[in-house]
């Protein structure tokens, strides 16, 4: 289990002059995945997309509240050997995967807590996709 659980290293350049670091990776798969609706969010529709093996990578919140939430996403990823990534804050990961209000100049409002999300499309390739499946293949 402790292969599946993924932190944070050394950020890597990109070839856009910027800096990738794992969450920027992460925003970004979860932003082209959203467009091509590959995103699976929350426990229900999470624990669907684990059990059917269609899941290519699961996200999962450190903050989160339940325990027995946490064991149950854990172990359908390991029995299924699907890569699980832990971010710091569920508010942080709820505005990745879509679930808030955007005001006029794009920022969030109204930011729902998100605990699971799991990537069924990763959409159309990028850097950031492929930052991550270098990370995790490490």
């Amino acid at each position: 289990m402790a292969d599946d659980e993924v932190q944070e290293e050394a950020p890597k350049v990109v070839e856009e002059g910027g800096v990738m670091d794992l969450n920027g990776a992460l925003q970004g798969v979860l932003k082209k995945a959203l467009v091509h609706d590959g995103v699976a969010r929350g426990l229900r529709e999470c624990v669907k997309a684990l059990d059917r093996r269609q899941a290519h990578l699961c996200i999962l919140a450190q903050d989160c509240d339940s325990a027995e939430y946490v064991r149950l996403v854990e172990a359908l990823a390991q029995e299924h050997s699907i890569n699980i990534i832990k971010v710091a804050d569920g508010k942080q990961l709820g505005e990745w995967v879509g679930l808030c209000k955007l005001d006029r100049e794009g920022n969030a409002k109204k930011v729902v807590k998100c605990s699971c999300a799991v990537v069924k499309d990763w959409g159309e390739q990028s850097d950031a996709k492929n930052f991550l499946t270098d990370h995790l293949a490490k």
